[in-house]
């Protein structure tokens, strides 16, 4: 049986680590195509609380997950979560 690995992704929000794909700068405008589509495909989530899009997340459900961190910040907690053992 897998493990369960959350990742806090800002503001009390938080997703299964596993199922994230891909973490990108929301500033390209592949990124910006990228977030239109999945608003009209309704598979957005906006978890920035009203703040800057900062980080764009995309899962293995090709669910966009918008948030207000940054890509760095979210991929260091990945590792610092995949090197910690009980």
């Amino acid at each position: 049986m897998s493990e369960i690995r959350l990742i806090n992704i800002g503001y009390g929000n938080v997703i299964h680590a596993n199922r994230i794909i891909s973490i990108i700068n929301p500033d390209s405008a592949s990124s910006k195509r990228l977030r239109n589509e999945a608003k009209q495909n309704q598979m957005l989530i906006d978890a920035t609380q009203g703040r800057k899009t900062r980080g764009i997340i995309i899962t293995d459900s090709n669910h966009v997950i918008l948030t207000a961190m940054q890509p760095e910040t979210i991929s260091q907690r990945m590792i610092n979560k995949n090197n910690f053992k009980e």
